[in-house]
């Protein structure tokens, strides 16, 4: 089995690297370039205008990659569904952005529409596929907690917190492709385990699509993944962790996208109750820039904690 998804992350690969070529040209065409935050960090302004909404590509290898393996399981379907659902979100807000020509897109009450739908979509296939069990493990506690009919809201809760992390952490080039590279193989890992091959599949085929884009998306990057590549990501997170019954595992593999979101909450609440910033700026790769870390140096630094974490998440996972 290995073997087979090893064939099927060198496929998604392959054609991520053809193919982004060809979208960089259509972008830079089509003027579909990245808006720079006024507020961000100076050095980054010379950026606006690079071509973005680069998630299309390594979304597109890896959907290419699967249907070509074939066999496609409710499974594998309902994975495809919440990244693709959570990447259409992006897409359109993506979209937004470049229509009104400024780094704000779609308006926060729209996403979590449209996030809801996907829960409400995906739980239900979820029960009529026989894959619905509302029994989640804690990690490091070694014992499980019966949800009962709170579970859709904690698949609700998954897909927002997830989406909206990995959308935190991709403001660096490279950033968020790497860390989302190091926690799909960890769940790949675990679907292997856990005899769920079709999941280790979808895992491998976004890890292979992802390295094909991180070879345009390292520092200087050629293509930004937009907020169709992050929520993608988000949601294909989500849907491995909900998948694999590994949820609560999420939050300690995923551990580099909590902190980057905790440091926004942390920054936005302490200015609120005491006019005070924690930090140089949020998200926190921002701060370390700012205090005159290179982006190669936050890069890696960034990359090696999100790979402790899913050493971590690794060691204290248990199969069902």
């Amino acid at each position: 089995m290995p073997k087979t998804v090893f064939l099927t992350a060198l496929i998604a690969f392959a054609v991520s690297v053809l193919f982004c070529p060809f979208y960089i040209a259509l972008q830079r065409r089509r003027q579909f370039g990245q808006q720079v935050r006024a507020d961000g960090p100076s050095r980054h302004l010379k950026k606006a205008g690079t071509p973005t909404a680069g998630g299309v590509v390594f979304l597109a290898a890896a959907t290419v990659a699967l249907l070509l393996r074939g066999n496609f399981s409710p499974r594998l379907w309902m994975a495809l569904l919440l990244a693709l659902g959570s990447a259409l979100i992006g897409w359109l807000d993506d979209y937004a952005k470049m229509a009104h020509g400024r780094s704000l897109g779609l308006k926060a009450r729209s996403k979590i529409a449209g996030q809801a739908l996907l829960t409400v979509l995906f739980t239900g296939l979820l029960y009529l596929s026989g894959n619905y069990n509302p029994v989640v493990e804690l990690p490091f506690a070694g014992t499980a907690l019966d949800l009962g009919w709170l579970y859709p809201f904690f698949i609700f809760l998954i897909i927002l917190s997830t989406t909206n992390a990995v959308n935190l952490t991709d403001g660096i080039d490279g950033l968020a492709t790497g860390a989302a590279i190091i926690s799909l193989l960890a769940f790949l890992y675990i679907a292997l385990e856990s005899g769920l091959v079709d999941l280790a599949l979808f895992c491998g085929a976004l890890v292979g699509g992802c390295f094909g884009f991180l070879i345009y998306n390292l520092h200087p990057a050629r293509i930004f993944m937009g907020d169709v590549g992050s929520l993608g990501l988000g949601g294909a997170l989500a849907a491995a962790a909900i998948l694999a019954k590994a949820e609560l595992s999420l939050v300690v593999i995923g551990g580099l996208y909590v902190i980057e979101a905790l440091s926004v909450i942390l920054q936005v609440l302490s200015f609120q109750l005491t006019g005070r910033r924690i930090f140089l700026m949020a998200p926190l790769h921002h701060h370390f820039e700012l205090k005159g870390w290179s982006e190669w140096q936050v890069v890696t630094a960034f990359w090696a904690l999100a790979f402790i974490f899913a050493l971590i998440g690794l060691l204290e996972w248990r199969p069902w």
